[in-house]
């Protein structure tokens, strides 16, 4: 559905992003993005999204070429972002319902009598309730913000989500619901995932795919069972290392906290 060929991102003489070629199938599916901090992970996220511009390469989604400098807004609304911090995503003077309508309403996605209801599905579809709609986010917990973010990509009816480190700002019993959450939509709304993560608990558990980057270019890639437990390449193997145990998929929520940071 999305495929990134060659894909080159340069800041001046640096090269951030060096060739890489990357795809993510139709969903439900995860696709794991792992490797060190300055690795050219979230380079990645940045240009898929149209946020940063390629130097070389392009990228392709449903079969077409996007143009270099303006992505068209049904892409924006198809491809989708979950930031680390969900505080940056959200607006502290507009209430949660606000934010939510303000979506709907940019992107037409429901007329102005829909607009309340279709805001009560959403915060129920994270777990929210219609209570919520009137709070503003700093009378939230972190894990509500960033269910409020969630329910924000959602708005849009998004085919992929790029998730950037989603619940490494949360603790590790929040971390294991938005987890929850995540399997859950991913299934129910045949959602794919690019997840860019330093935690290999989180990549093992919602990736089918993972790929290995290091220094801008990608060294390994394969199924997440075989990527992380039966790495072949060195740099792999370090990073793998690092981690004590492993957890099969359907386990990694309980060790999540235990295997922050062991990529830096």
């Amino acid at each position: 559905m999305l495929e990134a060929r060659g894909l080159t991102v340069r800041f001046g003489s640096t090269v951030a992003v060096s060739g890489v070629d990357l795809t993510i199938p139709r969903g439900p599916y995860g696709v794991g993005l792992i490797g060190e901090s300055g690795s050219g992970k979230t380079t990645i996220g940045r240009a898929l999204l149209g946020f940063v511009q390629p130097s070389s390469g392009s990228i392709h989604y449903a079969g077409q070429e996007l143009p270099r400098r303006r992505v068209p807004d049904s892409y924006r609304r198809a491809v989708q972002v979950v930031l680390q911090d969900p505080d940056g995503a959200l607006n502290p003077r507009m209430r949660i319902g606000a934010q939510i309508a303000e979506v709907l309403r940019t992107h037409r996605m429901a007329t102005r009598a829909q607009v309340p209801g279709r805001i009560r599905e959403l915060l129920a579809d994270v777990d929210l309730t219609a209570e919520h709609a009137e709070r503003f986010p700093h009378q939230l917990s972190g894990g509500q913000r960033q269910r409020v973010g969630i329910a924000r990509a959602l708005a849009v009816r998004p085919q992929i989500m790029i998730l950037d480190e989603p619940t490494s700002a949360l603790d590790v019993t929040v971390q294991a619901r938005i987890l929850d959450l995540f399997e859950r939509l991913r299934r129910e709304h045949a959602l794919s995932y690019l997840l860019i993560s330093h935690d290999l608990a989180v990549v093992q558990r919602l990736c089918m795919h993972t790929m290995v980057m290091y220094h801008g270019e990608i060294v390994e890639e394969g199924p997440t069972e075989r990527v992380l437990n039966a790495p072949q390449q060195g740099y792999t193997q370090r990073l793998r290392s690092a981690v004590p145990q492993l957890p099969s998929r359907g386990h990694a929520s309980g060790s999540a906290h235990a295997l922050r940071g062991a990529l830096g």
